[in-house]
């Protein structure tokens, strides 16, 4: 065990799947001999050649939909989109196909594949580069949706994620690729979809939050009773976790870097309401991003909820 990065971490995934299993393979665009645009897939070309590290053409919608073609008729491809604001010219068929197929053939088939993508703010990169819409893919019935927050989440995140049968869409927080290092086992391991993790036990506050946010939630969280969850995945997630800890702390904040409106804290703050109202002392509160499309570079930091805009979150629902 040692300590390395989520880039390494999801190298070493990919490598034991890899090994582990002949279906798997991986396509995108410049991901054998480049290593992929963050260097995720470097070596890998060497060790299982050609046949399984396929580079694409520019062309995301293609990619998408041959990963559908390998998916349903047996392999576990794996693709990589170089940015999530790339995805959207592949939802036709994400939307369309891969999340359909198992209900449009009653069972009968189904599509095993992975779309890996660097998401969020904070590498200062053009626009399309920083994108966090993740409560799009959520909203598709079909598709599971994963954001791990360490290396090792991620290696045991994405793992079971090759292995499901469904597709996943894997968001990487591109902001926090080689920002942090933590220790992961060397043996291979997998970390169930649907399952939070409890980072921190708390009284008072219950404090939601993932991907790169969590870091940022757990700074804030210091001087207060906070309860921190992790989600890890965010469809379908884990709403037993949720409702345990707001049950006990009677309070609830949510983190997300993604725009406020319709975003996935609210599901989840609707979710309590439904489920847990009678247990809340305070109001159910967002910190997101504003209603606004992803800035440039120069306003990126003025865009992603800070530690400061956290805190206060906090400080108010202990008002009450």
């Amino acid at each position: 065990m040692g300590k390395i990065t989520i880039v390494k971490a999801i190298n070493q995934a990919l490598a034991e799947e890899m090994a582990r299993d002949e279906d798997v393979v991986l396509l995108g665009e410049d991901i054998g001999q480049d290593g992929g645009v963050f260097r995720v897939t470097d070596g890998l070309l060497e060790k299982f050649g050609p046949q399984r590290v396929m580079d694409t053409p520019l062309a995301e919608l293609a990619i998408a939909g041959t990963a559908i073609g390998m998916a349903v008729y047996g392999l576990r491809p794996v693709a990589e989109i170089q940015f999530m604001g790339f995805t959207y010219g592949a939802l036709e068929q994400v939307f369309s196909h891969a999340s359909r197929i198992r209900s449009r053939s009653r069972g009968r088939f189904t599509c095993p594949m992975v779309i890996r993508t660097p998401y969020g703010i904070g590498i200062k990169a053009p626009e399309l580069h920083s994108e966090s819409a993740e409560s799009l893919y959520c909203h598709m019935p079909g598709i599971k949706v994963v954001a791990p927050s360490t290396p090792y989440n991620a290696k045991g995140l994405l793992i079971s994620a090759i292995r499901d049968d469904d597709m996943v869409l894997f968001m990487e927080p591109a902001s926090i690729y080689r920002a942090i290092k933590a220790e992961v086992p060397t043996e291979n391991y997998a970390i169930p979809l649907g399952k939070a993790a409890i980072m921190q036990e708390g009284d008072e506050i219950t404090l939601v939050s993932w991907g790169a946010m969590l870091h940022k939630a757990m700074e804030a969280s210091e001087g207060f009773d906070c309860e921190i969850i992790d989600l890890m995945t965010l469809k379908p997630f884990d709403e037993e976790a949720i409702l345990e800890s707001v049950r006990k702390t009677g309070r609830l904040v949510i983190v997300h870097e993604a725009t406020k409106n319709c975003g996935l804290g609210a599901e989840i703050a609707a979710l309590v309401a439904e489920e847990a109202l009678f247990y809340l002392k305070a109001p159910v509160l967002r910190v997101a991003g504003p209603e606004a499309v992803t800035p440039m570079a120069s306003l990126e930091d003025e865009y992603v909820p800070k530690v400061a805009r956290i805190r206060e979150a906090l400080k108010d629902v202990m008002k009450y």
